[in-house]
């Protein structure tokens, strides 16, 4: 595949100024107003319910909350102990595909193990919204990040279903120890894929290699946290790169991606790694961002409300402060948009009605907490 590089300019420069190296600046003008709806304690995710006047909303620190709009959240129990600290905490929120008829929530989450170690780790149980309470019932362990590491760092641990509702794949971060993400014995620094009770398909790339290898249908990641299908049935991943080398990659079957061995960034000493043109046998990005604005989340819009985003992906950036809007022509992408969001932002979805919702990452030290805030076309 063909890699196109990009840079995002620092959330320091003035909005019209060139970001240098042929990427785009941030958009002078934003097609969208932007209306504060709640605020939330890190939160971390959200999905919308059918109908779109609810959503589930994860706090990081373990809370999940049913939002509903026009009116106080509240909290969902049955959710399972978290291990909050550094990057991990409760994670993802994903309905199953056939929810409407089976009322399955997925979470991801980090958890602890024996002496102090810690690893991602993936369930469900049924939502049940009654008398103005919600509840997970029955909440059952799907899926674990094997081994366990001590560190607090590079969960990953995002959901996506695929458009035929048959398969859960999984995002696994390398939790900051570079190797697992080559070691086909361990399922961290993967892209995991199984069925949506946590079973291996029998058609995944390394099922006859034992029970770990088993689940991987790609490998070589490295802080996987967006994971999204495409309207054309097609997965996308986007990562964080080490000192440079944020990428975006189109994940296909039993696929190496290459890190720690390359990345278009280096390490945080500033000791060099090879980039991915020196090494050809591993699947290169189809945009790389150095420096780099520190991908949080990954969105295809579909609605109706932006008609000209439609088919586009929106990434949310942390340390990029923004949205960026990717347009795709075949196996390729490119950059097109930007917008200076002010914060950091930690997610971005689209609800059913075409409206574009988005969390902002709680700044640290505290503060006022995270907002979530609805886009709508500008007037």
């Amino acid at each position: 595949m063909r890699a196109l590089s990009s840079a995002f300019m620092s959330a320091l420069l003035l909005i019209g100024c060139s970001a240098g190296d042929g990427a785009p600046a941030f958009a002078q003008t934003r097609p969208f107003q932007v209306e504060e709806v709640a605020r939330f304690d890190q939160p971390w995710a959200m999905t919308f319910l059918p109908g779109g006047r609810q959503a589930l909303i994860t706090e990081k620190g373990g809370t999940l909350k049913l939002w509903t709009r026009g009116a106080a959240a509240v909290d969902v129990a049955g959710v399972p102990a978290v291990d909050f600290g550094g990057q991990g905490g409760l994670g993802d929120v994903v309905l199953h595909p056939d929810f409407a008829n089976n009322g399955f929530v997925y979470l991801s989450f980090a958890e602890a193990g024996e002496g102090g170690t810690r690893g991602a780790a993936v369930g469900r149980g049924r939502l049940t919204v009654e008398n103005g309470t919600a509840r997970l019932d029955g909440f059952q362990i799907l899926w674990r990040q094997e081994p366990k590491f001590g560190g607090r760092g590079h969960y990953g641990h995002r959901i996506a279903f695929s458009p035929d509702g048959r398969f859960m794949f999984i995002s696994s971060g390398e939790r900051q120890e570079f190797n697992p993400a080559q070691d086909r014995n361990s399922n961290a620094g993967k892209i995991l894929r199984l069925t949506d009770t946590g079973m291996v398909p029998g058609d995944n790339p390394f099922y006859d290699q034992g029970r770990v290898t088993s689940q991987i249908w790609s490998l070589g990641h490295r802080n996987p946290l967006g994971l999204a299908f495409d309207g054309q049935g097609r997965l996308w991943e986007h990562e964080m790169g080490p000192r440079g080398g944020d990428e975006l990659n189109l994940i296909e079957r039993g696929s190496n991606y290459g890190y720690p061995i390359v990345s278009d960034g280096d390490h945080y000493d500033r000791r060099d790694i090879p980039d991915h043109a020196t090494r050809p046998e591993f699947n290169a990005p189809e945009i790389t961002w150095t420096p780099v604005i520190s991908p949080s989340s990954l969105v295809f819009y579909s609605g109706s409300m932006f008609p000209s985003w439609r088919g586009s992906a929106l990434v949310g950036a942390l340390s990029g402060r923004g949205l960026v809007r990717i347009l795709f022509e075949g196996n390729t992408a490119r950059e097109a948009e930007r917008w200076d969001m002010g914060q950091r932002v930690r997610e971005v979805e689209q609800a059913p009605d075409g409206s574009v919702y988005v969390l902002e990452d709680q700044e640290r030290g505290g503060g006022p907490g995270g907002r979530l805030l609805r886009l709508v076309p500008a007037r």
